[in-house]
């Protein structure tokens, strides 16, 4: 029998569009469903102005196909150089809605990013006077630190430091994965929210290794051991309005995920609704995937909800979704979750 959920249009707090031809190839996939994301800055080079945020934004609403709607919601990149008067003015504007911090090395085109975190505290401090968010990849990237403790070691050494030396500052712990993580917002009486990415809800480390590596499950941060994977669907499918979507929809070519050093990233973007829906009914939970997609984010950034709205419609036998995106630079991915989806989308 058919099922069907009909939600405010969701939005998504972390995405990867990239630049040129592949902005171009995966937008769609996004704005089919989504009515605005936080857009990523790690271009090369990173967005680091609001002069270069402007013209990304206008690249990316001249690549949007006729018909569809989608508002692209910029970041500034955090460096070291980075003025704290230009990302006030960029804020005033409207134009950003936060900006992003990268430990130097921490994930795709970080170079750019932060080793000294003191260079950076007129920023931060600007930042909590004006009630512009932070976004933090929240990864250390010290060699002696194993890949898999990565995330909770920034928590205590770099985000807890931070928060406690900047009060009133707002921080969004992007693309957590581990219940340390979800334990620390939670922990938190204001100002902290955190995203939850598709993918991270679905697989565990034991996914990319076991049986032969498989690349296009591989991505930073790393997805962790099975009870992590289980802290976060316990803590995406609360309803707690600390927790909503973030993808980190990342798309790479396959000949860039599959070289003997391949690119981190998976490209969620063409299924994440429906893979969604699985996951909260799996957990129980469907009253609560309008919260985690459509609600929390907004509230978090304090801004509108949507006032269009999707349909999630269960059918009787497994939907296909595309196995890859055509882009001219070669084929995209898209996530398999690895077992049969009865869901899909009506916008």
């Amino acid at each position: 029998m058919t099922q069907s959920l009909t939600l405010t249009r969701p939005d998504d707090w972390h995405l990867h569009l990239r630049d040129g031809d592949m902005l171009r190839a995966v937008l769609p996939e996004t704005a089919r469903d989504f009515g605005r994301a936080i857009i990523m800055p790690n271009l090369v080079p990173p967005v680091v102005t609001a002069a270069q945020a402007g013209a990304y934004r206008d690249r990316i609403l001249a690549a949007l196909p006729e018909g569809m709607a989608f508002e692209p919601l910029m970041t500034l990149y955090l460096t070291e150089e980075t003025d704290p008067e230009d990302v006030a003015a960029a804020h005033a504007s409207g134009l950003v809605k936060a900006v992003k911090l990268y430990p130097a090395g921490a994930t795709t085109n970080s170079a750019s990013g932060v080793t000294d975190f003191e260079k950076v505290r007129p920023v931060l401090e600007k930042m909590a006077e004006i009630g512009l968010p932070l976004c933090t990849h929240g990864e250390v990237t010290d060699h002696d630190i194993d890949i898999f403790d990565r995330e909770a070691v920034f928590i205590d050494r770099v985000l807890d430091p931070i928060r406690r030396a900047t009060p009133g500052l707002r921080v969004v712990m992007e693309h957590i994965t581990t219940a340390n993580a979800a334990d620390y917002v939670r922990s938190q009486e204001a100002d902290l929210g955190a995203t939850i990415t598709t993918h991270h809800l679905i697989i565990n480390r034991n996914h990319i290794l076991v049986g032969g590596i498989k690349p296009h499950y591989y991505c930073l941060p790393v997805a962790k051991r099975e009870e992590h994977r289980l802290a976060l669907r316990a803590a995406a499918t609360s309803g707690d309005a600390r927790f909503f979507l973030g993808t980190d929809s990342a798309p790479h070519t396959d000949a860039n995920k599959l070289q003997p050093c391949g690119c981190a990233g998976c490209f969620t973007a063409s299924n994440t609704m429906p893979l969604l829906a699985h996951v909260f009914e799996e957990e129980d939970a469907l009253e609560q995937l309008e919260r985690f997609a459509s609600k929390n984010g907004p509230a978090f950034y304090r801004l509108p909800e949507n006032d269009r709205q999707i349909t999630l419609v269960k059918q009787d036998a497994p939907v296909r979704f595309p196995e890859k995106i055509d882009t001219p630079d070669g084929p995209v991915t898209v996530f398999d979750p690895g077992f049969d989806v009865y869901w899909s989308t009506e916008s």
